[in-house]
């Protein structure tokens, strides 16, 4: 018999955490849904750099945020992210994004636009399926306040940036590990200190350090809290 998330699993913490691929891995495992916030933020933030928007000017940010058609699948297998109805998961994933998006999404305009959307995609997928595991840097604060179970990931940063670096590697780019290690330092401290919805754990999340765990370990331990939690239904008996 087929089990089944029921309700939300926010999953928060920065960069390098894992937190995509276990949230991913997680959605699978449980026949629920996915949601990736982070991507959403990611398409705003490329749509301004294909504008040449200036990253200082908020409202002209705000702007392209309104005007820009994205899209983001909720298939943790295949979850597509679509600009202008063309796939762009990869190129949001390359350098001069990822540089930009703290910025961007630091924008109170584009954070109340984008929440509204994940919002909206939580709620069809819940009616559709039953379960979500949504994934960013706000959900158990802002998005999801009251998700049915808060995870906050955390790792210390030299190993995050060994993961970042090991990406950047197998992508075929050429990295050196301190200049990532600033950056990811650098992200951190824009993430955490913005005014609009900063980076920080909800006060009844529950803490998983990733530092010493693989992915099949981290995932172990989120279906334990969800176990714990109750939240996961027989399909068969249900139906």
């Amino acid at each position: 018999m087929a089990a089944a998330l029921r309700g939300v699993v926010a999953i928060d913490g920065p960069s390098g955490t894992g937190k995509s691929t276990a949230a991913r891995g997680l959605a699978e495992r449980l026949g629920a849904g996915y949601l990736d916030t982070g991507a959403m933020y990611r398409v705003i933030t490329l749509a301004v750099l294909r504008a040449g928007t200036d990253l200082g000017d908020p409202a002209a940010i705000a702007k392209v945020a309104g005007s820009t058609d994205l899209a983001v699948g909720a298939d943790p297998v295949d979850p597509v992210v679509l600009l202008d109805d063309a796939d762009v998961g990869a190129e949001i994933r390359g350098d001069e994004v990822t540089a930009a998006v703290s910025a961007v999404a630091a924008v109170p305009e584009v954070r109340e636009l984008l929440v509204d959307a994940q919002r909206q995609i939580i709620e069809g997928v819940l009616a559709d399926v039953g379960g979500i595991v949504v994934e960013g840097r706000d959900i158990g604060t802002v998005v999801v306040p009251d998700a049915e179970l808060k995870v906050f990931l955390t790792a210390a940063p030299e190993i995050r940036a060994a993961r970042r670096t090991a990406q950047h590697s197998a992508a075929g780019r050429a990295v050196n590990h301190t200049d990532v290690l600033r950056a990811v330092d650098r992200r951190d401290r824009l993430d955490s200190t913005r005014a609009a919805d900063p980076l920080r754990a909800a006060a009844d999340a529950v803490e998983v350090d990733t530092s010493e765990l693989d992915l099949e370990r981290v995932i172990t331990a989120l279906l334990e809290l969800v176990a714990q939690r109750d939240l996961v239904a027989d399909r068969a008996r249900e139906g």
